[in-house]
C-alpha cells in the first residue's frame, strides 16, 4: 500500500509540473502578443515603447515626400492610436521654422548644412544620423525632345531651365556640380524646393530642371531623366534628428527607428535613395 501511495504521489507531482510548464509557455505567448504590433520588427524600434499614442509631427525635405508618406502609413498601422503629420518643404525653410519655435517632433533634412541650422540653435536632441543619400539628375520633358545629354547642354541658348534656390540643398548641390564643370547657368527661375523645380517641367513651363533621381523616379512618365557624371561630386547626405522640445518624444524616437530600420531602408531604397 505504501508503494502504491508513493507512485500516485509521484504521478500527481508530474502532472503538476507539466501543468506549470504549459501555463508558463502560454503566459510567454500572451506577453509577446501584447507587445508592439506587427508590421515594424526592427532592432532600432526595439527600444521604443510598445504602446504609443498621439500625433508625431515630422518636418522633412520635399524630396522625402513619397517615401516618408509610405513610412508614415506603416507607422500608424504598427502603432494604432498614433497619427503622423508631415510638413514637407525646402530644408532651409523648415530649419528656420523650427528655430523660430514651430512645434515639431522630428526633422529630416536634405543636407548636413541645413541640419546644422537647427543643431547650432540647440533645437536638436542628440546627434543627427545620416539615413540616406541622394544624387542629382536632369529632368526633361517626356521623350527628351531637346536631346539634352549633358550638364553643359543646359547652358544652350534658348533653353529654359529651372533650378532650386541656392540656399536649398538641391540648389547648392547643382551649383557644386556646375562649378566642378566650370559651367555657368542662369535659370529662368529659382524654386523654393525640389518638387517645385520638378513641377516646372511637368507643366512644360521649362525645358529642364536639375532635381534628384528620386524625384524623377517618383514623377513616372511625366518627365524623363538624364544622368550626368558631375552629379557624383555633389551627392547630398540626409540627416535626421529628434527635436529638443518635441511634444511627443517617444513617438519621435520610434519614427526615427523605423526610418533607420531594414524596413525603412527598403522603402527608401525602392524610391531611389542611396544607402547612408
Amino acid at each position: 500500500m505504501r508503494r502504491l501511495t508513493g507512485t500516485a504521489a509521484a504521478g500527481a507531482a508530474a502532472l503538476l509540473a507539466l501543468s506549470a510548464c504549459s501555463s508558463s509557455s502560454s503566459g510567454s505567448s500572451q506577453s509577446s502578443d501584447s507587445g508592439k504590433p506587427s508590421g515594424i520588427s526592427t532592432t532600432g524600434a526595439s527600444s521604443a515603447p510598445s504602446k504609443l499614442s498621439g500625433t508625431v509631427v515630422v518636418f522633412a525635405a520635399a524630396s522625402l515626400k513619397e517615401s516618408f508618406t509610405t513610412l508614415g502609413d506603416d507607422f500608424q498601422k504598427a502603432y494604432p492610436g498614433t497619427k503622423v503629420v508631415f510638413n514637407f518643404g525646402g530644408s532651409d525653410t523648415l530649419a528656420a521654422s523650427i528655430t523660430g519655435g514651430a512645434p515639431a517632433d522630428v526633422f529630416a533634412a536634405a543636407s548636413p548644412k541645413t541640419m546644422k541650422i537647427v543643431t547650432d540653435a540647440g533645437d536638436g536632441s542628440g546627434t543627427p544620423a545620416t539615413f540616406v543619400r541622394n544624387q542629382l539628375e536632369i529632368a526633361t520633358l517626356p521623350g527628351n525632345p531637346d536631346h539634352i545629354a549633358t550638364l553643359k547642354d543646359l547652358t544652350r541658348s534658348g533653353l529654359k531651365v529651372a533650378l532650386c534656390a541656392k540656399t536649398v540643398p538641391c540648389g547648392a548641390a547643382a551649383q557644386t556640380a556646375l562649378t566642378a564643370s566650370n559651367l555657368k547657368l542662369t535659370p529662368v527661375s529659382y524654386e523654393q524646393d525640389v518638387k517645385s523645380a520638378l513641377t516646372k517641367v511637368e507643366l512644360k513651363e521649362v525645358d529642364a530642371s536639375v532635381v534628384y533621381r528620386t524625384d524623377v523616379k517618383a514623377a513616372g512618365g511625366k518627365v524623363a531623366g538624364v544622368d550626368f557624371p558631375e552629379s557624383a561630386k555633389a551627392i547630398n547626405s540626409y540627416p535626421i534628428v529628434a527635436l529638443k522640445n518635441a511634444p511627443n518624444a517617444a513617438a519621435a524616437t520610434a519614427f526615427i527607428a523605423l526610418v533607420q530600420s531594414a524596413e525603412g531602408q527598403k522603402v527608401l531604397g525602392e524610391a531611389g535613395f542611396l544607402k547612408p
